[in-house]
């Protein structure tokens, strides 16, 4: 099942508190997401999925782990995607544990 437009555009909304610094790109049917420039995550079936860095691992007494697709490193699924100043707080945490992002040749 892809995720829906209504859905990429509910997170985009949580998190303006971020600016102008975050963007996505399709995927077949699904969105990255990026952080000033850095791969922090998707929307994978209409579910925000974390990449398990430790910041954002720090956020959670039981983190909840699922994979974006069969045979797929499992990410941090984010249930609280109502409450945008915890989002916004979670990967601000998280940017500094991403890796840069890859030159292109």
């Amino acid at each position: 099942m892809a995720s829906s437009q209504e859905y990429l555009d509910f997170i985009l909304k949580q998190l303006q508190g971020l600016g102008q610094e975050i963007s996505f790109r399709k995927m077949m049917g699904e969105y990255l997401l990026y952080y000033r420039g850095r791969l922090f995550g998707g929307i994978y079936d209409n579910r925000l999925l974390l990449k398990p860095v430790q910041p954002a691992l720090d956020f959670f007494e039981n983190p909840v782990y699922e994979s974006p697709y069969p045979d797929a490193k499992p990410m941090l699924h984010i249930k609280e995607v109502e409450d945008a100043a915890f989002l916004c707080s979670l990967i601000e945490a998280t940017y500094p544990a991403l890796p840069a992002p890859k030159k292109k040749k």
